[in-house]
């Protein structure tokens, strides 16, 4: 798959600041156009339902403050947009005629998550922050549609300073459809990497000895990969996987997203889970 539209939602947020640099990176590098997205909270959202004892004024006060918040909030995400276009040299532009690296601002009014559901449907990448304890409540909606309502790939940002993806890859392949879906994804990452490697599980339901067949799949491609295979029971998979990718010094990791049920994972924990608590470089998944 070309990856040739990104979708970043933009904030002001550190978390976005770090998805505006990393997306903008692997833009100019794929010669990509980016469509920034900011989606202003309607200050309306912000008034308790009605039968709460607010007075008029105390709900045009809520609804000032909110107004206020919201331009300040939309004012310092579009200069980190403007910040971005101008260090790595994207060109303004919505005609798809243009061709070459270039970039958007969208802005419009009420959930960001919803937003990020209906533009990400009709885009090659979303970037997205991986979620911290100290990330807004809405990090979290925005990446779960990103995941879950757009049948598209996501590429997760760590928090802090990550390295340019894409030199060195690792694939987390279980031989599920969401683990085909990263793979095929991110074919045109895989094509320009320095290195590519396949780690797989050795128990029988991951399908771990087909990782042959996904290196003569890649080879087909012109990618050549080797294969390696964690060791272990299941609750240590995730552990591993992060230990290994970062002997690996790897950049990236490409992996399927929730490949068992996501409340299964949640209750008792899984290798997605663990990925997205602790992965300390860019993760590219699908659902």
């Amino acid at each position: 798959m070309t990856l040739r539209t990104f979708l970043i939602p933009a904030d002001g947020s550190n978390d976005s600041a770090r998805c505006l640099e990393l997306g903008f990176m692997l833009g100019q590098r794929l010669n990509a156009h980016i469509d920034v997205l900011h989606v202003r909270s309607d200050p309306k959202d912000t008034v308790p339902l009605l039968g709460e004892g607010m007075s008029v004024a105390m709900i045009e006060d809520m609804m000032d403050v909110a107004e206020k918040e919201g331009v300040s909030r939309s004012a310092l995400a579009h200069k980190g947009f403007e910040d971005a276009v101008r260090k790595f040299g994207a060109v303004e532009s919505d005609a798809a005629a243009a061709g070459g690296f270039s970039a958007r601002w969208l802005e419009e009014t009420g959930r960001e998550d919803d937003a990020v559901a209906a533009h990400g449907r009709i885009t090659d990448l979303i970037v997205a922050a991986r979620p911290t304890e100290t990330s807004d409540v809405s990090t979290n909606l925005t990446l779960n549609a990103a995941l879950f309502e757009t049948g598209r790939p996501v590429l997760v940002v760590p928090p802090g300073d990550a390295p340019e993806p894409g030199r060195k890859i690792v694939i987390s392949w279980n031989g599920s459809a969401q683990a085909a879906r990263a793979v095929a994804s991110a074919i045109s990452l895989l094509k320009a990497a320095e290195s590519v490697t396949v780690f797989t599980v050795d128990r029988s339901r991951t399908s771990g000895e087909r990782a042959p067949e996904l290196a003569s799949y890649l080879a087909w491609h012109g990618i050549q990969a080797r294969t390696e295979t964690i060791f272990g029971p299941a609750s240590t998979v995730g552990p591993k996987l992060i230990d290994d990718v970062r002997a690996e010094q790897a950049d990236l990791l490409v992996m399927g997203a929730y490949t068992h049920s996501r409340m299964r994972q949640l209750i008792l924990g899984g290798v997605t889970r663990h990925v997205l608590e602790t992965a300390e470089l860019p993760v590219l998944m699908a659902h």
